[in-house]
């Protein structure tokens, strides 16, 4: 089982970046992927989920209504799209997977994790 995170970058403030999750050895589809960030010296946050089998999301205050995260199952790819970036959302975001049928934002929840993807936001 490997989930492998890319798309990451360096972007300017008010920019864009569109993060990609793809699963191999299991379905997407079947658990409820989370992204998570973390920034140097700081502990790892959660920012937003899909629930399994279904098309409901959640946000941190942080990244609602900047941030769209969603799910091809053709492709088995999760994907989180941001837009109006800023400065502090700079960190190392990763996916997870959690056999979970609730949106779970404690990271000790999930069993498979990416490996991480760069995001610097800077001009």
């Amino acid at each position: 089982v490997q989930l492998q995170a890319s798309g990451g970058g360096l972007v300017q403030p008010g920019g864009s970046l569109r993060l990609s999750c793809v699963a191999s050895g299991l379905t997407l589809r079947s658990y409820t992927i989370s992204w998570f960030r973390q920034a140097p010296g700081k502990e790892r946050e959660w920012i937003s989920c899909i629930i399994r089998t279904s098309t409901t999301t959640n946000y941190a205050d942080s990244v609602k209504a900047r941030f769209t995260i969603s799910r091809d199952g053709a492709k088995n790819t999760a994907y989180l799209q941001m837009n109006s970036l800023k400065p502090e959302d700079t960190a190392v975001y990763y996916c997870a997977a959690a056999a979970r049928g609730v949106c779970v934002r404690d990271g000790s929840d999930y069993r498979y994790w990416g490996q991480g993807t760069q995001v610097t936001v800077s001009s």
